[in-house]
Formats: structure tokens, sequence, C-alpha cells
């Protein structure tokens, strides 16, 4: 079997901020909505084994279903007003039940005879809509109006010692409804009322021939009732005089049901967003169901609930959480088959493992974006990328190998800035030192501490020395953090904190904090020593890389960067719709002193790149042109080499982006006319100014074309692999070679593309090439000497960033041809 061309490695992308968007599978698989896709993460391999793409909306809501013998069978998903149905195990084919008029924010299912199943699902069009799925198509059933209410959560049971399904829906009146099928449609048959704000979830479960009905509301309460069914012999008159609970009573079919109050559950200090029971398993051919309750709160804690031994009690077992950082809490929650993990997703889409060995104990869990990725770069030895986002932060992921395992896999280690502005583009200056623009005028420019370093020596297995010797180590902080209502990360030296950011001491005030608020906003860095990638808590407060300088000079929010391969050089450029803010800075990165401006451009200068040898800077713009600067001696001062005009221009809309060829012969652009042109200057050390003329045909590449880079590893035959991402999502591979006379795109070979699953499911905004040979992690083996040239190993990787929220790397064959 022939090599896959493209492979993906990795997968970073973080939940949507919606309360019922992940499920945790039997089969130990958790699905979860992403932007438009599901993503289907295996916590035990700690890494993205598939994502479902094709949707056309955000998902909502992911629930899997399961037979009683708790195999699961399909996966239910909603995306804007639509249900999915996925099919395992191939997940190729899809059923949607087309009704709903408003977005649908939560749905369950139980599984039917022959396959079949029934389907509840509530939308923010004041409606719970049943379904009756078949295999080949779903239709609905009926419809539950609720007037001007919502409902916020649905669950679907069997009514005990019966095949009668039961539905509990709870909404915005306080009330859990209950609706039970009879005579083919379903008709309700009680109102269970204390809750005192919001029904947030909903979930029954199944025991010992009762059902256990547990829901939590805005109120912080839980609440768990019991449903069984009522006998019809007459109470003796001791029995009579026996102390009981209410019950509320409803007949269907000529039986009698009951339900009380069993438990109200107070220990949450907000809102409780998502409470779960543990799944049942099997066990001797018979469904056990484990009297363990999960729930999450907005205080930003997880309590896992059970009855105590003797008195049947419900006391709290378990408390686990997060404290610090000014993040909001969590919006849902789950627990694995087996009750040995817990998962909580938060508000801002981080996901929070725990995991039960003596004691329970922080996870190590996949993470990303929660809004567009704007910009990315690989640092100069290719073993880590930054990436920064419309979700107002920079991350830094690198892989890690494990000791029990022979592939590493990737993991965010550090959040360098937090910021409060949406983020547009980095660019690297040496390996431990990068320059950031945001929707602000000021470019920020931050430089990785000790901590950073040590702890990054730990997780990639790189020597500390060697690390050391490519860094300034000199007045190097411990590491940083942000005061309140700040933007500038500040430095924290070993055995110093901020002076605002000190908590009180113990003798000062009883828990060394003015009160619970404090705990939760009060923060400083604490130095941590790690060998495994950190949770999302030490993610936000300690991994904060110091700012050390600012640059102003810009007259609009920043749009692009780039850094010459030297690092003496970056170049920066704004939004503008005038030529006056149009101009290219460039700035010293030894002095971070402004050097020059560049004016060439009526419009927003959209992407720069500086030749592999730094003697020119490419610059392309919304005004449909580009401009090439040389560099001048005494460097560095760069003067307009060539440029294209509106009239003698090739691209016919906007240029998005622009590379250069490793061996500085090369340039391409690619536009949102679809076109992707090379081009090629004679003679480029020539000290006068040249024409520079297309050396290849056009290619059309059939959507407009945002991303472009060429492959710093020549191709076999001094052949060029370049990468063209679209404004789909795809991102395709190109060989191209020099001829004489192109003729019909004869001179492009289509190489390879990602498929479906691979593809992003929204614009592909970067790409960027490891910029050397290889994969990273898998050793200095398989790198080669890392020069344009080497041919240790014939892999290369690419990374990708979207507009889907996610952060992708894939892995290049270039020999696989």
């Amino acid at each position: 079997m022939a090599a896959p061309i493209i492979e993906t490695c990795h997968v970073a992308c973080c939940a949507n901020r919606t309360p019922n968007v992940l499920s945790w599978g039997r089969g130990g698989l958790i699905a979860y909505g992403t932007c438009n896709s599901v993503a289907l993460y295996d916590p035990q391999e700690k890494c993205v084994v598939a994502v479902l793409n094709g949707h056309t909306g955000r998902v909502n809501t992911v629930q899997w279903v399961h037979r009683e013998d708790c195999v699961s069978l399909i996966l239910v998903l909603s995306k804007a007003y639509v249900l999915c149905l996925c099919p395992l195990p191939q997940f190729k084919q899809y059923v949607e039940c087309v009704g709903h008029t408003g977005p649908v924010c939560a749905v369950d299912a139980i599984h039917l005879d022959n396959n079949k199943l029934l389907i509840a699902s509530t939308a923010s069009d004041s409606t719970v809509k049943l379904w009756l799925y078949t295999g080949s198509k779903a239709e609905c059933t009926h419809t539950i109006s609720f007037g001007s209410g919502f409902m916020m959560d649905v669950s679907l049971a069997w009514l005990p010692g019966s095949r009668v399904p039961i539905l509990a829906c709870g909404g915005d009146d306080c009330r859990i409804h209950l609706y039970a099928q009879c005579n083919g449609q379903f008709r309700k048959v009680l109102s269970l009322q204390g809750h005192e704000d919001w029904i947030r979830g909903v979930e029954w479960a199944c025991v010992d021939g009762d059902l256990l009905l547990a829901s939590c509301a805005q109120d912080c309460l839980i609440r768990v009732w019991r449903l069984v069914a009522k006998s019809r012999t007459k109470r003796n008159a001791q029995e009579e005089r026996t102390i009981r609970m209410s019950e509320d009573v409803f007949t269907l079919t000529q039986n009698a049901f009951a339900v009380t109050l069993e438990s109200v559950l107070a220990g949450h200090e907000n809102k409780v967003y998502g409470v779960h029971w543990q799944p049942p398993v099997i066990k001797g051919g018979d469904q056990h169901q484990a009297l363990s309750l999960l729930s999450a709160s907005m205080d930003k804690t997880m309590i896992l609930w059970a009855q105590e031994e003797g008195s049947g009690v419900w006391v709290e077992q378990v408390r686990v959480g997060e404290v610090g950082g000014n993040t909001l809490g969590f919006y849902g929650c789950q627990m694995s088959p087996d009750g040995s993990m817990i998962l909580a997703h938060a508000f801002h889409g981080a996901l929070h493992l725990w995991t039960q060995s003596h004691e329970w104990r922080p996870g190590v869990v996949i993470s990303g974006h929660f809004n567009a990725v704007q910009d990315l770069s690989w640092d100069p030895e290719g073993e880590f990328i930054l990436s920064v986002g419309s979700d107002q932060t920079t991350r830094l992921l690198t892989p890690w190998k494990r000791m029990d395992q022979t592939q590493p896999t990737w993991h965010e280690i550090s959040r360098p800035q937090i910021h409060g502005y949406d983020m547009q583009c980095l660019a690297m200056v040496g390996r431990f030192q990068y320059v950031s623009g945001a929707d602000e005028k000021v470019l920020r420019v931050f430089r990785a501490p000790r901590n950073f370093v040590e702890n990054f020596a730990n997780i990639s297995g790189t020597p500390l020395a060697k690390l050391l010797a490519s860094s300034d180590t000199v007045d190097q902080p411990e590491g940083a953090s942000t005061p309140a209502l700040g933007l500038s990360n500040k430095a924290v030296f070993q055995g110093t904190a901020p002076s605002d950011l000190t908590p009180k001491t113990n003798e000062e005030e009883g828990t060394g904090f003015n009160s619970v608020s404090d705990r939760y906003q009060e923060s400083y860095f604490h130095p941590l020593t790690l060998n495994e990638p950190p949770p999302e808590d030490h993610l936000l407060q300690n991994t904060l890389w110091p700012e050390v300088q600012k640059l102003y000079g810009h007259g609009f929010e920043m749009f692009c960067l780039a850094s010459d391969s030297g690092r003496t050089v970056v170049a920066s450029a704004c939004k503008a719709s005038k030529a006056e803010h149009a101009a290219v800075l460039l700035w010293s990165s030894t002095s971070w002193r402004q050097l020059q401006a560049l004016p060439c451009h009526s419009l927003t200068v959209t992407q720069m790149a500086f030749s592999p040898n730094g003697l020119f800077l490419l610059a392309v713009s919304r005004d449909r042109t580009w401009s090439l600067w040389k560099r001048d001696d005494p460097a560095p001062h760069f003067s307009l080499y060539t440029s294209t005009r509106k009239d003698t221009a090739v691209h016919t809309r906007i240029i998005w982006s622009c590379d250069w060829s490793a061996d500085n012969k090369y340039f391409v652009t690619s536009s949102r006319d679809k076109k992707v042109i090379i081009l090629h200057q004679q003679g480029l050390s020539v000290v006068s100014r040249g024409i520079i003329r297309p050396c290849s045909s056009i290619l059309d590449v059939g959507d407009s074309a945002t991303a472009v880079s060429f492959c710093p590893i020549l191709c076999p035959g001094n052949s060029y692999l370049l990468a063209v991402g679209l404004e789909s999502g795809q991102v395709l591979l190109y060989k191209w070679e020099l001829s004489e006379e192109p003729a019909g795109a004869s001179d492009w070979t289509r190489y390879g593309e990602t498929d479906s699953s691979q593809s992003h499911s929204l614009t592909v905004k970067r790409l960027r090439w490891r910029p050397r040979a290889g994969r990273a992690g898998q050793g200095d083996e398989e790198e080669g000497e890392g020069s344009i040239t080497a041919a240790g190993s014939s892999w290369v990787q690419l990374a990708s960033a979207g507009a889907d929220h996610s952060v992708k790397i894939f892995n290049i064959n270039r020999l696989a041809v």
C-alpha cells in the first residue's frame, strides 16, 4: 500500500461556548463541537482521532446515543436549526432533521426496537420536537410548544416496568415538565416545582427499577427526584401513620406513578450548568447504574456526589476546580464510562480533566483557541509553534513524548500573552522572543522567562544548556504576571511578586485572601517545575512571558508582521484606507527604534515576507499590487526595487499572501482572484533595479487563495513544493518546476490535497512550513542537518491556522510522488 502524502499530525481545537456541546461515549471517545465541526478526542492517546466536517453552521449540541447494552450507536449533533444523525462507525452519512426555526440547544435520544431511535430536541423557537429515526430517514412525530418560554435541556427514559417513553424538560419557568407517550402522542403528565431560577440541566438514571431525575439550575442548587411505579394495594393503618414525603401522582394507561423529591444538594456558589450521572455498565448481562452524580458550576468547580453508606444521605464526595484567573466557570461536565476520569468544559472553551489514581489529580488534555486563529510561526529550530487568535491569546504548542509512548503528542505548554484586544499577527525574533500585533496601534515585544526555558527543556527533552545558550540569560526574569485591569505582562524575578498582587499573610487574614471572591481574582506568578504539559489554570496564570518593549508609530490597528532571517529587522503594517497610513514601518530588533517608513501602497498591506538571505522585503496589499524592497548599504536601509501598478498587475483582486523560495530565486503571490503566480528576478545580486516578470504559468486553484507558502526543503530534481490555503478551508499541495515556455499550467503538478476530514471548515488564514526537514519531536536521527538540501527524512511538516478556531499540523511525505 502506497504511503499517504498528507497525514494529520495534530489538531488543536477547543469546545464551542455552549452548555451541551460535549459528550463522552461509552467507547471512550469524547465528542465535542468546535466551530462548525465535531472533534473526536481520545483521552488515553491524548489527541484528536477524527474531525467531522461538512456543516455550515456552529455546532451547538453533541450527544452520543447508546443501546441498552451500553454500546455507542450513533452521534447526534445540532448545527443552527438542524439536527444531524451520524451513524457509527464511519460517520460518513448524515441524516438531517429539519423543522426547528431557532437554534437547537439540547438533544437526547433512546434506542427503540429494530434499530430505531426516539429523539427529543429543544430549540430557541420555544418548542420541543420528537423525532423517529429509522436508519435512513427521520421524521418529526410530535411538537410541544411552550409559548414564549424556552426549554434549556431535555432527557428521555423508559417508565419503570414498561416500554413507555417519558420526557423531562427543564426551562426558564423554573419547572420540570414531564411528558409521557400515550396512544402514539406525548401528553403532559406532571410539572415539578422547587427550583427558583432557570433550569439548566436534567438527566434520568435507572436504579433498581426506579427512575432518578437529577436537575440543576441557576439557583445554585441540584435536586434529585425519584419516579416509581405506584402500588395499587391499600396501605395498612401503621403505614398510614408513617411520616412520608409528599408525592405527585399521575396515571397512564391504568398504571399509577409517583414522583418524590429525594434530595436537595447545596454546595455550589454560582449557577449550576451541568449535571450527569455516572454511565451504567453491564455486569453479568444486566445493566448496573452506580449512584454517583457529577455537577459543574460557574463557580469553577465540579462536585462528585454520592449516597452515604448506611444513612443513604447524598453528600459531597469530591470537589475539584480552578482557583485564580479572570475567566468564567464551567459550562458542562462529563464522566468517563468507568468513572475514573471527569471532564469539564469552560465558558472559554477550555477542557479541564481530572483523573483518579489514589486521589483526584489534574490530567493532560487538549487545548486550543476559541476564536479564529489569525497567524502562526515556527521557532527557528522548528521545535515549537506560536499562534495568535481573535480570542485575544497567544499560545505555544510543542511535542511531548511520554515514557510509555513511541510517538509524541502536541500540547500547549505556555500562553505567553493574554490580551484585551483581538490578536492579529506575530513574528519570531530569535528563538525565545517575538513581536505581536493586535487590534490596537501598539506593537508589543515579549521574551521568554527562565521558568519557561527550564520547563520546555523538561517537556521536549532538549538539553537545558543548549537552550540557555540560545537565549539571553542576562537579567532574565523568572516569569510574568498581569496587574488587575492591565494589558502589559510585568516581569517577576525570583523571590518577588508584584506588590499590587501579593495576598495578605495568614496572620493578617485567616485564609490569605480578603474574601471568597478575592480567591478567584487575586493571583500572581508561581514558578513551576513541569515534566508534562500544564493544566488550564497554570496556563492562565503561570506561563505568561514578560513584555520587554512597546513600539509606537502606526495610526490604526495592526495587521501583519515579518522579521528577517538574521533577526535584526522587523517590518510591520496596519490597517489603512489611505496611502499615508499604508506605509510599512521597519524596526531594529536590538534598539527597538523605528528605522524607516516604506510608502508605496494605497490600502492595507496584507502580508510581508523577507527573502531568506535578508536582502529583499516583499509586501502585498489590498490595492491588488505588490512591492519589492532591496536592502542597501549601509544596512539596514531599504529602497524600492520594483513594484506593480493596477494597470500592469496580473492579479485583479486583493492579494492575500506571499512567500519566498528557500534559495532566494523566486517569490509567490496568491489572491482572491483564485490565481497563484511565481515570479523571478534575474540577477538578484545586481545592484541596479530590474523588471520582475512571471516565470510560471498562472495557476487557477478554483477558490480564493488566502494563504501560500514555499517548502524550505527542495524536492528531488530541484523542483519546488508549495502549499496553498483556500477560503473553503482546503489545503492544496503543488510541485512547480521551471519550464522554458510554460503553457496551460504544465509547469504545475498537483501533488496532494487535504480530504474533507483534514481540511479546515472555514478560511485558511496562514500556512507555515517547519524550517527544517523531519517531524518535530521525533529525534535528530530523522531531521538530517536541517539545511534546505537535507534529505535525512522524507517527511516535512506544515502548520496551518484557520478561521475555524483550529491549528493543524500535517506530516507531508515529499518523496511519495
